[in-house]
């Protein structure tokens, strides 16, 4: 009458990626480490965290071999790239954007949190308004 239970699996970095692969998304190493993870033109680069878990980071557009950041500058949204480019951001572009997150999220077994899926948040907001207030084009999360 004693029963057993089974340890569950934790899956790895490779096991998550595999997961990736069969919901359609391309994955490409990235040239600064860890794997860039795409699909419909938006793309976040994954890394595997100390626990064996994966984290991601602010995914975004995809312009040219750059992953650009979605901005509000208060008259429109945009997308900055960590050189320095910039466009615009269209309503299908940040539908796509949306997309993307909830499907890595499920994909790689996620929490989705209800103020998360409400839509798209700005990494960076830069209004004109503000005489010399911004400089540039903003650090990454994990370079801050």
């Amino acid at each position: 009458m004693f029963f057993r239970r089974e340890k569950p699996r934790v899956p790895t970095f490779q096991d998550h990626l595999d997961e990736l692969k069969k919901q359609g998304f391309s994955i490409t190493p990235e040239a600064g480490g860890g794997q860039r993870a795409a699909k419909a033109g938006i793309a976040a680069v994954l890394r595997e965290k100390q626990g064996g878990g994966v984290q991601f980071d602010k995914p975004g557009a995809v312009i040219g071999s750059e992953i650009g950041v979605l901005a509000d500058g208060g008259y429109q949204k945009f997308w900055l790239t960590p050189s320095g480019k910039r466009g615009p951001a269209t309503a299908d572009q940040v539908r796509a954007l949306q997309n993307f997150v909830e499907d890595l999220r499920e994909a790689l077994g996620m929490i989705s949190l209800y103020n998360e899926s409400l839509g798209s948040t700005n990494e960076v907001h830069l209004y004109d308004r503000v005489k010399d207030r911004d400089f540039g084009v903003p650090k990454r999360p994990w370079e801050r």
